[in-house]
């Protein structure tokens, strides 16, 4: 039996990353046992996402990870998805890069996931051309969103924003209304969906249904984080009931956990 252990680094207002993702990997501990996953948090401060307070919260991420180090974690994980993403093309790189340095200078060598370089990665991992996307945010987030995913090569068919600015609110979301809002989008000529771009807004019980009534791959940014994180743990990406992208193919395996750079 091995313990794995996992640093998050997650926004203030956050709920949904520390439910969801520990859901998953619960999930598979009770079909896969011999692997087991311990959960670390570290927060840093934002309510209403809205640029300055998203910059405000990138900031904090040096101390955040500092603290983490401490814990020695086998992976650290960072949330939240648009904070990078708002920050133009290819951040995530940045954005890792930098939490790695704080965390090797504090003595830990863990690897970093993002959940914007985790999307990156899942939609590489599927073989995603031409995608929709579904996102909590103001429509000119929601934009920020889909110019950053288009400039990584995947094209961004339709997006739905469901302007919700209160992170704490995004968290209250009912994640069965996914199940009615993705109806709202032009899926005619998308291979793939992406139900939640926002770790913060809850689609866990949304994600197979909605695969199995449309019959192509459905993902979200706490998905795809947990997909980095199992490759990045060397563990085999299996998560029953949470998609294509954690099915545990071959396919899948043989192309997944990259870092979407």
């Amino acid at each position: 039996m091995s313990d794995h252990h996992i640093g998050m680094i997650v926004p203030s207002s956050n709920l949904t990353m520390e439910t969801e993702l520990p859901r998953m990997l619960r999930a598979r501990e009770e079909a896969e046992p011999g692997d087991r996953f311990v959960f670390h948090s570290a927060r840093a401060r934002m309510r209403h996402v809205e640029p300055e307070q998203l910059r405000a919260m990138n900031a904090q991420a040096g101390r955040a990870a500092a603290e983490l180090a401490d814990a020695r974690p086998d992976v650290v994980a960072t949330a939240c998805l648009v904070a990078i993403m708002a920050q133009g093309a290819g951040y995530h790189c940045t954005a890792e890069d930098d939490i790695a340095r704080v965390l090797r200078e504090e003595g830990c060598e863990s690897p970093v996931v993002s959940s914007a370089g985790a999307l990156l990665s899942g939609l590489a991992a599927l073989k995603a051309r031409k995608v929709a996307i579904i996102t909590p945010y103001m429509k000119p987030l929601t934009k920020a969103v889909a110019d950053y995913i288009e400039d990584a090569g995947f094209e961004v068919a339709d997006a739905l924003s469901l302007e919700v600015p209160d992170n704490l609110a995004v968290a209250r979301l009912d994640p069965a209304g996914l199940r009615e809002h993705h109806r709202k989008l032009n899926l005619s000529d998308v291979d793939t969906l992406v139900l939640s771009a926002c770790v913060q807004m809850p689609s866990l019980p949304a994600i197979q249904p909605v695969e199995d009534e449309i019959g192509i791959p459905v993902l979200s940014a706490a998905t795809a984080t947990t997909f980095r994180i199992l490759s990045e743990l060397g563990v085999e990406p299996r998560v029953p009931g949470a998609g294509s992208l954690l099915s545990g193919a071959e396919a899948l395996t043989k192309t997944g956990g990259g870092h979407g750079r």
